[in-house]
């Protein structure tokens, strides 16, 4: 078979820390004979150990009775350790619980790398809460209710009693930064969510109306009135409201389902009810596609809302209910909060990270690194960055309210094929992407051999894993309400090369997935020739086009349970029509960068080696063997294409333990096992989140319909 099992990426649990950088002031005596004294903690031979508290002290030893005050210091004692060759074992930095306010980068470096039998752990000290936040309070205190007669008129009348206001310039805040769709900017967190700035509709989107011609962007007509202009209709008076606004910003789906930009309002004629942007966004703009407003004073009128003044620098919020139960932050921090650059055997365990402009961690290069037990939220970007290196992962954490991807990640060698063996596994992973809507998902992959496995995933805008390359493994997760605001999209996507070839889909359990007018919503998404996915053992419960194949080769629907579902299996022919796929085009560059006749290529990807020698833009070689699909509306492939075979077609119940209850594991006694020879038994009762000692939360609340 042409494509890669992978046996599997084995996960090699180890301890490990994390070390910032920095100029740190140091005892220049006592501290060696202090941490030499800690040697055997735990009974562990050669360990040692440093204390990190809020209430500490940088010129203090470091122990538990005399910690430090900051992170940097204790990175910079076992430096000095390491100096005098006293490190013989592992080294644990336990902090202490309490927020840590982050200026800078608490980061680690090469030589601050640990060894497999020494590894650097740094970690939340028993069940205590450290928190590692990248902004600045906003105290209650500071609040005032509105007097401004002129800003009391633009409000929401029956808000105009409950926003308040504060000014950030007199509390030393002034850098607010850029009103963007994903760049570091000023936003407001409490209790670990978003706080949203103030928006209309405030649920769901509004659709544009007749698109106008205006000026030089109209001199491309395109369909039924669609041009690329950038004036439209809208319905209703709403936008009567916003004449008065200075920096509203349109958020929209200007032309296509799958690309979301911001555009600032110019100006609105309230008697046409027409709005002109100040420029035309990408694509044009197309009737019936979908926006929202932002940034409006006048559209505070839900608990969270906010807008700020950026002239001024006076802030506007409607409170939500219990709202001095918890601290208000603004983010400030526009580096990420941890990094840690070609380290090696090091571990960050059980803190809570949050509150930043950028990203919120980044794992650089190295070895044997990972990020467990986290609480990754309140990120203005990407959650983590796991970027090269070698079986380093993010394990067991709970990330949201993110405002980019949660993790990306890539890692191995595309030219050697030789696997990075970097790992997700065992994260709730939700309510991401919640600025930039599309092309943010939950795990985007780069690369050769990353392991995607018993992840949470849910309720975002558009994909939930996104994968580039070779021989990934994505298993046994459980992902629901994704593509939930975009169009012509999928739960899982690749897409747009020959070459990406031996990944796995398997043993996934994946429902209720909305569908969008303007092509929809996929699962199993293998885009523009996309090949060699095997798609294995999965379940799909009320989702549509399940296993949709866009015209690629060797891919394989086996052993999967389609419940409900609209067309599970979809496959197309647009190879054979489409000039992106013409001979010399963009799809056979990638054939003659790798190589693909000369081993490792020709060896692991026998089909590929092939391909030019066949008709490279006919979609030859998939194979639809061995499904079971119940109460769907089954539609047998063109098999021309593609070899069908053995599918069981029901509308009786084949057997499930607890249908009614979403439990779609087989008894034993099930018919299935008659009607298909050899069909294997998914193990649905391992899908999903699992109980460890890395687990952040337990148990974890999975918002079910």
């Amino acid at each position: 078979m042409d494509f890669f099992r992978p046996a599997q990426v084995m996960l090699l649990l180890f301890a490990g820390s994390l070390i910032p950088t920095g100029y740190i002031t140091m005892r220049q005596s006592g501290l060696l004979s202090a941490a030499v004294a800690r040697v055997t903690a735990h009974g562990e031979e050669n360990s040692i150990e440093f204390y990190v508290a809020t209430g500490g002290d940088d010129s203090n030893p470091g122990t538990k009775e005399k910690p430090f005050r900051s992170l940097e210091a204790a990175r910079d004692a076992i430096r000095r350790l390491r100096q005098t060759g006293s490190l013989k074992g592992p080294v644990t930095v336990w902090i202490r619980g309490g927020v840590y306010y982050r200026t800078q980068t608490f980061q680690l470096i090469q030589e601050d790398s640990g060894t497999r039998e020494a590894p650097m752990i740094y970690r939340a000290y028993g069940e205590e809460k450290v928190h590692l936040v990248g902004g600045r309070e906003i105290k209650a205190s500071w609040f005032e209710p509105v007097k401004d007669a002129a800003v009391l008129s633009r409000l929401e009348e029956g808000a105009r009693d409950k926003v308040l206001e504060v000014d950030l310039k007199s509390h030393g805040i002034t850098d607010f930064g850029e009103l963007s769709i994903s760049g570091p900017m000023l936003e407001l967190f409490w209790n670990g969510r978003r706080m949203q700035l103030a928006r209309w509709p405030n649920e769901g989107w509004s659709l544009i109306g007749k698109v106008l011609e205006i000026g030089e962007d109209s001199e491309r007509r395109l369909v039924d009135g669609n041009k690329r202009g950038k004036a439209f209709r809208y319905s209703g008076d709403r936008p009567k409201r916003w004449t008065d606004a200075e920096e509203a910003v349109l958020h929209g789906f200007w032309w296509y389902g799958w690309m979301d930009e911001h555009v600032k309002i110019e100006r609105i004629n309230t008697e046409k009810k027409e709005i002109t942007l100040v420029r035309t966004p990408g694509g044009g703009i197309r009737k019936d596609q979908w926006f929202y407003a932002l940034n409006l004073l006048e559209e505070i009128d839900q608990p969270g809302e906010w807008y700020l003044d950026r002239k001024k620098g006076v802030l506007y919020f409607l409170p939500p209910d219990g709202f001095r139960k918890h601290v208000l932050y603004c983010s400030t921090l526009k580096e990420p909060l941890v990094a840690l650059d070609n380290t090696s055997y090091v571990t960050v365990r059980g803190l809570t990270l949050e509150v930043t402009r950028g990203v919120g961690v980044v794992l650089g290069g190295g070895t044997h690194k990972r990020l467990a037990g986290c609480v990754i939220r309140s990120v203005g970007s990407h959650a983590i960055v796991l970027d090269g290196g070698t079986n380093n992962g993010v394990l067991g954490c709970d990330i949201h309210d993110v405002g980019s991807m949660a993790v990306r990640m890539t890692g191995g060698n595309r030219s050697t094929l030789t696997p990075a063996e970097n790992y997700v596994l065992n994260n709730h992973i939700h309510h991401y992407a919640q600025r930039k809507k599309v092309y943010q998902p939950a795990v985007r992959m780069y690369g050769v051999g990353h392991r995607v496995a018993h992840n949470l995933i849910h309720d975002a805008p558009h994909q939930a894993i996104g994968y580039d390359g070779n021989d990934h493994l994505i298993e046994l997760n459980e992902i629901h309400h994704v593509v939930l605001e975009s169009a012509d999209a999928g739960v899982l996507y690749t897409g747009r090369d020959w070459t990406f070839r031996g990944n796995v889909v398997r043993y996934n359990f994946i429902h209720h997935i909305p569908f969008r007018p303007g092509f929809g919503s996929k699962v199993v998404y293998l885009d523009d020739c996309a090949s060699s996915t095997r798609i294995f053992g999965n379940v799909f419960f009320k989702t549509r086009e399940s296993a949709f194949i866009g015209g690629g080769r060797d891919n394989v629907v086996e052993n999967n349970i389609f419940v409900e579902c609209e067309q599970p299996v979809h496959l197309d022919t647009r190879g054979l029509t489409w000039d992106h796929f013409r001979p010399d085009g963009p799809m056979y560059e990638p054939l003659k960068r790798f190589r693909i006749k000369e081993p490792p290529w020709s060896t692991r990807y026998p089909k590929l080696a092939r391909i030019l020698d066949e008709h490279p833009q006919a979609p030859l070689g998939n194979v639809v063997v061995k499904n079971v699909s119940y109460r769907s509306s089954w539609r047998d492939p063109d098999k021309k294409y593609v070899k069908i075979a053995d599918n069981f077609v029901t509308d009786k119940d084949p057997g499930f333990l607890d249908a009614p209850n979403m439990n779609f594991r087989l008894r034993d006694d099930s018919v299935v096992y008659q009607k298909i020879p050899g069909f294997k038994k998914i193990p649905f009762e391992k899908i999903g989140l699992y109980r460890d000692e890395y687990r952040a939360t337990w148990p974890v609340s999975n918002i079910q319909p």
